[in-house]
């Protein structure tokens, strides 16, 4: 592809850049490599995540793709949080915020580096939105390629995932299991390299990416060790010059009906709560409105399909083998629920990639006229104990939760709260109140999986509910409301609960009240501390000071 207006003429072209080529000379670039664009392959390759540990292997079949269609590939890195790894102790707090430093980071390498396009390669939690959050903010032609799913663990027969694990820790606890069985667990659940195989965080991404146009086909569900995962990678490398040659750019896919897409697949799959964080905040870097209102108009117009674990046995694996995302889409579509018009990074239509497209299990991915429920996997509720909103997986709540009256037992903080429940301190009709872990209080607005598996490991799931300011993992299930907002550091509501208090949990009527009148929490303010940061130095002290609320994806303000 000849020179043409690209952006790397900046560091390529005319006499006065002879510096910038001897630099890249030193590279071991030719002359011949200077005159193709130069794509920036983005890749968050690391020996410490085992989402991460094989994507050397993705960026070469993607570097290889790139060659093959012209163009001139440049690796470069971007950090990553290994989430189940940084659970449950003080490291949980850089997993949310590495989300800005990564998005910040692939900023300045393509903008410094005058790169004339993206091929981005993360795979797991924060990593996936950090870098669509850069996609959208700097209006690079952009595609995703993940590195997959991890396959699931078997263990006498059952399908097992990192969060039968962390339950698992509950019902040892609770005497139900031995150490020589939770270690059958944690030996088994995970085998090797990708991503945490249920329908949490980082698969809940990696399918929106597809469902939102920034992904080719088979990007959400291709199991990591599979060989198609490797050519999917080679033809993102190819695609990349396709979308560069026609201008398309992150901006023109990332439309309000994209985001609309892409609720109605999250609805239907039963995403992760952390799903809306995510996707709130990539709207916001792409200038798209998206009140947390209109979450719950797509949910109440959206059936739920699936069942993955944590909320069913199915695996992601399982999946793929049903249609993947694709099949997914089809079925929405064929209900009129899905814009099948967009242009997505195929250089195609919705309705061109799915078209082959079909559901090939029915038990794991249920046609409309059998779904789970008529509503969508996510909620988004309102009360006066959260009047901008507070998130649960609905799909993974039992029926027995979806509308309780429960008792508060608060705490200050995610440990003290783990200790009560191992304790054995928390009891059937009781609503577990973790505070001051929001964006700013936690900081870093923690997520919750420990004591949430803790409960359902005791087999309290039907009978416990929990709600933070916090979040929690897409591992988590039950009647666990998250993103409470505002936050008790910034004076919520959230802050003036007490023991003892009765909260009203009422899902399908999108509503959570404490029982206590407006005079009272009146009274209650005006006796409330003054939050006190918990961290004082590095870089989380800034963030602590700069982050929003989570109602508007806690982004950088």
């Amino acid at each position: 592809m000849a020179s043409k207006n690209r952006t790397s003429d900046m560091v390529f072209k005319g006499p006065e850049r002879a510096p910038h080529r001897s630099l890249f000379y030193a590279l071991g670039m030719t002359a011949e490599e200077m005159k193709r664009p130069l794509i920036g392959v983005v890749s968050a390759f690391n020996e410490i995540i085992p989402g991460h540990v094989h994507l050397d292997k993705i960026a070469e079949a993607v570097k290889a793709g790139v060659r093959m269609a012209g163009g001139t590939p440049v690796l470069v890195p971007a950090i990553g949080v290994c989430d189940g790894i940084a659970m449950g102790h003080p490291g949980m707090c850089y997993s949310l915020p590495s989300r800005e430093l990564i998005a910040d980071s692939v900023e300045t390498l393509a903008r410094a580096h005058c790169f004339d396009a993206l091929v981005l390669i993360p795979n797991c939690d924060k990593i996936i939105p950090g870098m669509l959050m850069a996609a959208a903010r700097t209006n690079i032609p952009s595609i995703v390629i993940s590195g997959g799913p991890m396959l699931g663990g078997d263990l006498d027969g059952r399908h097992l995932s990192l969060s039968n694990v962390f339950e698992a820790v509950g019902a040892c606890k609770a005497g139900k299991i031995g150490l020589a069985e939770l270690a059958d667990y944690e030996e088994t659940a995970c085998p090797g390299c990708g991503s945490c195989s249920g329908m949490f965080t980082a698969n809940s991404m990696n399918c929106l990416c597809e469902a939102i146009g920034l992904a080719l086909p088979g990007n959400g569900t291709i199991p990591a060790v599979a060989a198609a995962r490797i050519r999917l990678a080679k033809q993102a490398g190819m695609q990349i010059m396709k979308v560069l040659e026609k201008g398309l750019r992150p901006r023109d896919i990332l439309t309000p009906a994209a985001f609309t897409n892409a609720l109605r697949v999250d609805m239907a799959l039963g995403c992760s709560t952390n799903s809306v964080l995510h996707l709130t905040a990539i709207a916001h870097e792409a200038g798209v409105p998206m009140p947390l209102k209109r979450i719950n108009e797509i949910s109440a117009t959206t059936p739920n399909l699936c069942h993955l674990n944590p909320a069913g046995p199915d695996l992601i694996q399982d999946l793929h083998l049903a249609g993947g995302v694709p099949a997914v889409m089809k079925e929405l579509a064929r209900a009129k629920l899905l814009d099948t018009k967009l242009m997505t990074v195929t250089c195609q239509t919705v309705a061109r990639n799915i078209a082959g497209a079909a559901n090939r299990n029915p038990r794991v991915l249920r046609p409309i006229k059998n779904a789970y429920s008529p509503t969508g996997g996510l909620a988004v509720l309102f009360g006066n104990i959260a009047p901008r909103g507070g998130v649960v997986k609905r799909s993974a709540v039992a029926p027995e939760m979806l509308v309780k009256t429960c008792t508060a037992r608060v705490f200050d903080s995610e440990e003290t709260a783990i200790a009560a429940i191992y304790g054995r301190k928390i009891k059937k009709g009781d609503v577990v109140v973790i505070r001051y872990e929001g964006p700013k209080g936690g900081p870093g607005m923690r997520e919750m999986l420990s004591p949430t598996s803790a409960l359902a490991g005791m087999g309290l799931d039907k009978d416990v509910a929990l709600i933070t300011d916090g979040r929690f993992s897409g591992a988590t299930r039950g009647a666990a409301i998250g993103h409470i907002a505002p936050e008790a550091a910034d004076g919520g509501p959230i802050a003036l609960v007490k023991n003892g208090d009765k909260i009203d949990i009422n899902i399908p009527a999108y509503k959570i009240n404490l029982r206590v009148s407006a005079k009272e929490l009146q009274a209650r303010a005006r006796k409330l501390k003054a939050f006190r940061p918990r961290v004082k130095t590095g870089w989380l002290s800034r963030y602590q000071r700069l982050v929003g609320p989570a109602d508007i994806g806690a982004v950088l303000q």
